[in-house]
């Protein structure tokens, strides 16, 4: 170290004395580097044979520890197990008391725990803890459109940071370096290292890995759009009442809503709504794209009372919207069910009583055999049914029923 002090006082008197050319500058950069390099190891070693010694001295006063370097590791195992103030840790418990308290914990909870060390972290991670929390919290929005989304997200990113890791790899080594040598003098510096985790974790956002938590988090960290459905659009405005359209969700932790962004149709730009509630999303009950028809699988058992949903749309530019309604009876049907044969016409009258009598919108026909889209430019297009059966689909519908007859 003298030999590193004693050429750095020779550079700078020489670049003091003579025009200093660029190599000399870089020459004395460079033993500017090593000599601060050095002293910070010096500091670091000092620092921690100090504690040595003065636990040596109690026992041995002519023991002389070597020096030891700030570089050195003590290993992993044993910085996870060893408590030094004698209490019981939480990683002494069994292997399946652990996870069974962690299968209690909440996700903020869980999360945390994921820091407490390297082994609990690959425990916390595990898709078993996620996979209830993720279906408690978003089973009812997230449909098979958003699974693939997410791959597509992590294929995306993934190729976008392969990209990317190369650049200013040698800068960053240098700068890890320096981080570690003042870690050893100044533990606060320690919070500066980058995280091993790489991707979004660099940032202070969740990792970004194929796992549940990672899915979970980006959910919860609104830096994820996901493909669902929204009812009654735009605010509930009067022109969609009692239909559902697709949309892109983006959840806000800050509000505990979210942000949806309908496609471009038509004339019309993208439409932003912000504040759409849970109740007012769900996941796509059919794998139907917003611009392709249909397949009707149901109408050969139609009757009078059953509550569908069928596709409508402005125009042939505009995406279908799911639209509730019900089976009515034929004109020529008194509507007694013991005598009603509506069942067995080719006809089948769809009912959308959310209309005041007499509405355009009050009443369609269907055929029963070969329905595909029908309507026209002033009317609109109907396109496929799908018959509800399950009872909380119809009581959702329910609850939504507009307050004031629509015209």
């Amino acid at each position: 170290m003298l030999a590193l002090v004693a050429t750095f006082v020779f550079s700078c008197l020489l670049f003091l004395s003579k025009p200093c050319a660029r190599d000399m500058r870089l020459f004395l950069a460079s033993i500017s580097q090593q000599l601060a390099l050095s002293l910070l190891g010096f500091l670091a070693g000092y620092r921690l044979l100090g504690g040595v010694a003065s636990r040596a001295t109690a026992t041995a006063v002519d023991a002389m520890p070597l020096m030891p370097s700030f570089k050195r590791k003590r290993p992993a195992a044993k910085l996870e197990t060893t408590d030094t103030t004698g209490e019981p840790s939480v990683l002494d418990l069994p292997e399946l008391a652990i996870d069974c308290i962690l299968a209690k914990l909440p996700p903020a909870e869980l999360r945390n725990m994921a820091a407490v060390s390297r082994s609990m972290r690959e425990r916390c991670r595990s898709d078993h803890l996620w996979e209830r929390h993720m279906s408690d919290k978003w089973g009812s929005v997230l449909g098979t459109a958003a699974r693939d989304e997410w791959r597509s997200y992590l294929s995306s990113s993934t190729a976008a940071g392969g990209g990317a890791s190369g650049c200013g790899s040698a800068g960053s080594g240098k700068h890890r370096r320096w981080v570690a040598a003042l870690s050893c003098v100044c533990p606060v510096v320690s919070w500066m290292r980058p995280r091993a985790d790489g991707g979004a974790g660099t940032s202070g956002g969740p990792v970004l890995d194929d796992s549940i938590m990672s899915w979970y988090l980006h959910l919860e960290s609104s830096e994820f759009w996901f493909p669902a459905q929204v009812y009654n659009r735009e605010h509930g405005h009067v022109g969609f009442m009692m239909s559902c359209y697709d949309a892109e969700l983006s959840y806000d932790f800050r509000t505990d809503t979210f942000h949806a962004r309908y496609p471009p149709h038509g004339r019309r730009t993208v439409v932003l709504e912000d504040g759409v509630q849970w109740d007012r999303v769900r996941a796509p009950p059919v794998g139907t794209l917003a611009h392709d028809l249909h397949a009707s699988d149901c109408l050969h058992e139609l009757r009078p009372g059953d509550n569908i949903e069928i596709q409508w749309r402005r125009n042939k530019e505009f995406p279908y919207g799911w639209w509730y309604g019900v089976v009515g009876h034929l004109e020529s049907c008194d509507g007694n069910e013991h005598f009603c044969r509506c069942h067995l016409s080719d006809t089948v009258v769809l009912e959308f009583n959310q209309y005041t009598p007499g509405s355009r919108w009050r009443q369609s026909l269907v055929n029963r055999k070969d329905h595909r889209e029908e309507g026209n430019e002033s009317d609109g297009f109907y396109g496929g049914i799908r018959k509800l059966q399950d009872k909380d689909e119809i009581s959702k519908w329910k609850q939504l029923w507009p307050t004031d007859i629509l015209e």
